[in-house]
């Protein structure tokens, strides 16, 4: 076997403090479902609600159900790890941290979800556009709080576009600002593609072909689902199911996001960028991707399964 992921890194930032996870006690069944912003998380975190219980409903909404233990900016750091302990069903937790800065547990089932960058950027303009001004009281404020105040809504998407793909909030990296990197965060889970605890999902595939994608990772996760359960959980994954039962997110996204889960969840869609972002736009995606990437992976990231590139 080669070398295991080590955690290196310390991410601080408006959103991020993954010295948090130092507080969290494992459990031998934990699943980890870590994406870089905007790429898929809360999607992915409502099928494996669906698998993990095998109902339609939850026993709270899904903030609490699959909290974020990275997250620095809601609630302190004994809350959380209270939140987390008091979980009696499977832990399915979230986390936005590059591998670099997240444990690493041979017995924790990891997945990871990838999206093109541009998409991610689009969905990303809205997020940022989005955020209530008590959500950016509350990115300003609290447990290490950064010294600077989290970035004004911006008016036009292709300066946001400029600073996003060229500048960093961490020295480590070279685009993300003012988050993380897509990039970097994409890099350093494929660079640990072999491990068998370590599955990768697309955003792309999942809107191809979503019961064959649940499915997949029912088995990544040994989860065994009655045939005749599948239809009904298939469609409360869609995302016209996920906008009708917005309510199941939490009444969070009323306090975080203009327009509440309705707004964060959005449109769902791929290729927006295309309209928007220019062929100097887009050579800076090239440059950013020539420097963090390699060529498979920048493939697998823009095309999914239809790239050809098998993560593992």
């Amino acid at each position: 076997m080669g070398t295991l992921p080590q955690r290196t890194r310390v991410y601080r930032c408006h959103h991020l403090d993954s010295t948090r996870w130092d507080d969290i006690v494992p459990r031998p069944d934990d699943i980890v479902i870590t994406t870089s912003l905007k790429a898929g998380t809360t999607w992915t975190q409502r099928i494996v609600s669906l698998l993990v219980f095998q109902t339609t409903g939850l026993p709270n909404t899904l903030h609490w159900v699959s909290p974020w233990p990275d997250c620095r900016f809601i609630g302190g750091r004994d809350q959380m790890v209270a939140i987390v302990e008091s979980l009696e069903h499977r832990r399915f937790l979230k986390s936005h941290l590059a591998l670099d800065g997240l444990p690493y547990r041979e017995s924790t089932k990891y997945i990871y979800v990838g999206r093109d960058t541009r998409d991610v950027f689009m969905s990303t303009w809205n997020h940022i556009r989005a955020y209530t001004p008590l959500a950016r009281e509350m990115l300003n404020s609290g447990e290490n709080a950064p010294a600077e105040p989290f970035l004004e809504p911006p008016d036009d998407i292709r300066a946001f576009w400029r600073l996003w793909i060229t500048r960093a909030t961490y020295p480590w990296e070279s685009d993300g600002f003012p988050y993380w990197s897509h990039h970097h965060h994409a890099r350093s889970y494929w660079d640990y593609r072999h491990l068998p605890n370590l599955l990768f999902v697309h955003y792309n595939d999942l809107k191809a072909d979503l019961e064959g994608e649940m499915r997949r990772i029912a088995r990544f996760l040994e989860i065994e689902v009655p045939e005749e359960k599948w239809p009904v959980l298939a469609e409360a994954a869609t995302f016209a199911a996920m906008k009708r039962d917005a309510a199941l997110l939490g009444p969070e996204m009323n306090m975080i996001f203009e327009g509440g889960a309705d707004r964060f969840l959005y449109k769902g869609t791929n290729d927006r960028w295309r309209d928007v972002l220019t062929a100097e736009d887009l050579a800076l995606y090239e440059a950013a991707a020539a420097r963090t990437l390699t060529p498979e992976l920048k493939r697998w990231l823009e095309r999914g399964a239809l790239s050809g590139v098998v993560p593992k």
